[in-house]
């Protein structure tokens, strides 16, 4: 049987009926997508969920920890010796202190709760409690913005206490 040289229409492929406004309708496709892409890499990135939360922590620290523990989380003078009533003036939280020496977990405990519930009876703190003004964020935020002032080895150091305390079921 010979083939015939017409195709069945069901084979052909279908034709525009007009390719003038197909160019036109790709072309503005390709213009938009163009300008999309210029518009996009002209604005600055969005600003990372840590980078926010430290801006926040920053923030909760200046109207709330800064009278105590310094602008520049400096501390008190002498934060070492113990006064006349048997308070340690406000510590440093920056990469002078001791603060990098903690776990997240302590360090959370401490500012939520206040040092003199943690440390039990009798024990004399100016340290309070921050639970019922600051919520959990709030809290863990102005943790994470101290710790972003730190150099990157004791942020690393830290991360590690962090890490044990975790593994030793500290939190």
């Amino acid at each position: 049987m010979a083939k015939s040289g017409k195709r069945s229409r069901a084979k052909q492929r279908p034709r525009t009926r007009h390719p003038a406004l197909t160019v036109a309708a790709l072309g503005l496709l390709g213009l938009g997508a163009a300008v999309a892409g210029f518009a996009f890499w002209r604005s600055p990135p969005p600003e990372s969920d840590t980078e926010a939360m430290i801006a926040l922590g920053r923030q909760v620290y200046e109207a709330n920890c800064a009278a105590c523990h310094g602008v520049n989380l400096e501390g008190q003078p002498n934060w070492r010796q113990r006064r006349a009533d048997g308070t340690l003036p406000a510590p440093p939280h920056d990469a002078a202190g001791h603060t990098w020496h903690h776990p997240d977990q302590q360090l959370f405990a401490v500012t939520k709760y206040g040092v003199a519930a943690l440390a039990g009876p009798g024990y004399k703190s100016d340290m309070p409690g921050f639970g019922t003004t600051l919520s959990d964020a709030e809290i863990r935020a102005v943790l994470e913005y101290i710790k972003s002032t730190w150099p990157e080895e004791i942020r690393r150091r830290q991360a590690q206490a962090t890490l044990r305390a975790r593994t030793q079921g500290g939190g």
